[in-house]
């Protein structure tokens, strides 16, 4: 995940209030396996495009995308979910337009916000029977390992590291890290434009991974990362610090998923996206490994919501700030034998 900053210019600081409010307030090959895609998914996806971020993974990690065959059987996990009459689900709070908080109503939405819903709606009969609790960028996978969380919705992106720590549904949304800069910036890309600026991104995103294997000569890491005397600087929690940063002329610019520095820029006019991104990577819901039921219903739910409630749910909220996408991904299954 990444994000976008820049110094405060014209609009800067009527966006940097509108941030400020978020975080007090605290983003063509048919699939090889299974089913052909669900028709108003968008392009099938080619062996080659895969993230940067699984780059340097085991070799036997190919199609990290490929999930669980989608099943609507309730199995202990949902049957333990149904016991307590809610689902849990981890969500963003910071990312416009992806999981935040009405600044009128204070209440979570956004397009992953939906999709939680959506999940609730077919598990317990009510998309209102849902528990949506902010979560971190960097405590993702800490607060499903640790059961804070039955799912988590977040603008994840489905990785070959990470799937050894947890399971991912099927892709729904495709994104790739770019970055974000001042309008009037010297930055024109992830390239050597970036050679002695400040670079931001968000703890545990693949942004961070991206700098950390090619980073243009930019300073990206904090002086103690990582340990209790980590300022936060560049590295943070979350992706809208970031913005924050920039705005304040922190930092030069910031690393994140195109798909989050979009709704952004949309707060801000004196940003924009420079170049063009520079990987291929898909979010995908997450779940605590050996939830197979769980991830398996959520591929269920996925099949319906492509054919008509994703193109809702994208125009409501991404169109504006990100348009010209067709459609989601369409899934990729992995074979009863690999599952």
């Amino acid at each position: 995940m990444d994000e976008r900053g820049t110094r405060r210019g014209r609009g800067g600081r009527g966006a940097l209030g509108l941030a400020c409010l978020l975080v007090a307030a605290s983003a063509l090959v048919p699939p090889r396996h299974g089913p052909a895609p669900v028709p108003g998914a968008g392009p099938a996806r080619a062996p080659a495009a895969k993230a940067a971020a699984a780059e340097g993974a085991a070799e036997d990690c190919v199609d990290p995308e490929a999930s669980l065959p989608p099943s609507a059987a309730d199995g202990p996990t949902i049957a333990a979910i149904k016991a307590r009459g809610k689902l849990v689900v981890g969500v963003d709070q910071n990312s416009y337009r992806w999981g935040y908080r009405d600044p009128a109503t204070g209440a979570l939405e956004g397009f992953d916000i939906d999709l939680a819903r959506a999940v609730a709606a077919d598990v317990l009969g009510s998309p209102d029977a849902v528990i949506l609790r902010a979560v971190p960028t960097n405590q993702r996978i800490a607060a499903l390992e640790g059961r804070k969380v039955d799912l988590v919705v977040r603008t994840m992106t489905i990785n070959c590291a990470r799937i050894r720590q947890v399971a991912f549904s099927t892709a729904y949304f495709e994104t790739g890290q770019q970055v974000l800069a001042a309008k009037d910036s010297p930055i024109t890309g992830y390239d050597t434009s970036l050679a002695g600026r400040r670079v931001c991104s968000a703890e545990g995103s693949t942004a961070y991974e991206a700098l950390e294997r090619r980073s243009y000569g930019a300073v990206y890491r904090d002086e103690h990362d990582g340990t209790p005397r980590d300022a936060d600087r560049y590295t943070v929690p979350n992706q809208l610090d970031c913005l924050v940063r920039l705005q304040a002329g922190e930092v030069d610019a910031v690393v994140t998923d195109s798909a989050l520095a979009a709704g952004q820029a949309a707060q801000d006019p004196a940003v924009e996206l420079k170049g063009t991104p520079f990987t291929t990577e898909y979010y995908g819901v997450a779940a605590r490994l050996g939830h197979d039921d769980l991830v398996r219903r959520v591929n269920h739910v996925l099949v319906a919501y492509r054919a008509g409630p994703w193109a809702r749910a994208y125009e409501k909220w991404l169109e504006a700030d990100l348009p010209g996408i067709s459609g989601p991904p369409a899934p990729l299954y992995r074979t009863e034998a690999s599952s």
